[in-house]
């Protein structure tokens, strides 16, 4: 799959890696893995990895590794920063993808996850039963609030959120349209047809379980002496 099947895919693209770039300067390491044939497509000249490569299912002109996204074959807590842009709208089980990307991560490591917003314009017209062969219409459309139970779940930290895109990708739009774009970027911030979450791996250190401390049984000298003296007293 590549950002030229869809109707606006170099726009997308470039909305995308602009946001993607504004948060590749958090994440330092030595490996980032862009994963999918989409995520290989979106340049990361901000990053201040030196190491990035690609993972795609198929052969492609960008990819290092040609793998599954569900099987990573990479060891655990190897990998510094993760693209998946759009990678879950089009997965087979986008839960195992991101079981595999905890895994693979390393501690206090991000991930950047881009994908398609069902409560934008772009999502409202996905349900009409027109241009059904467009590629846009294979996409799941999950929520940015779904992904990021998901991620929750597994222990990432949401860092930022970012929409962009406010007008339809099924159709290029008119000229006229950016003014209403432009209300809506304004006071419908998340109804953006593309969401772009960072999030942060967080791993809470295990702490030991001391002991009780054992009591030490207290003895009282003057009550014993005191008992002695009143049974010699008793005696008498």
């Amino acid at each position: 799959m590549s950002w030229s099947q869809f109707d606006e895919g170099e726009r997308i693209r470039l909305a995308i890696e602009g946001v993607c770039n504004d948060f590749a300067p958090r994440i330092f390491g030595y490996h980032f893995l862009r994963l999918g044939e989409l995520s290989s497509e979106v340049a990361l000249p901000g990053s201040p990895i030196r190491h990035i490569f690609n993972q795609t299912q198929q052969p492609h002109e960008h990819s290092s590794v040609v793998s599954q996204s569900h099987c990573l074959p990479y060891s655990e807590n190897s990998i510094d920063g993760v693209l998946l842009a759009n990678e879950l709208d089009f997965a087979q089980d986008p839960h195992q993808v991101l079981r595999e990307v905890d895994r693979v991560i390393t501690q206090n490591g991000y991930v950047i996850i881009s994908g398609f917003n069902p409560f934008s314009v772009t999502g409202l017209v996905s349900w009409l039963p027109v241009k059904r062969k467009k590629v846009l219409y294979e996409a799941r459309f999950f929520t940015a609030g779904r992904i990021k139970d998901w991620l929750q779940l597994l222990g990432f930290e949401i860092i930022e959120q970012q929409h962009v895109l406010f007008s339809m990708l099924q159709f290029k739009p008119p000229m006229e349209a950016s003014r209403m774009q432009n209300l809506m970027q304004r006071y419908l911030p998340r109804s953006g047809s593309v969401y772009v979450i960072l999030a942060r791996k967080r791993v809470i250190p295990m702490s030991t379980i001391r002991p009780r401390m054992k009591l030490k049984p207290q003895f009282s000298p003057l009550g014993a002496s005191m008992r002695v003296q009143a049974e010699g007293r008793t005696k008498k």
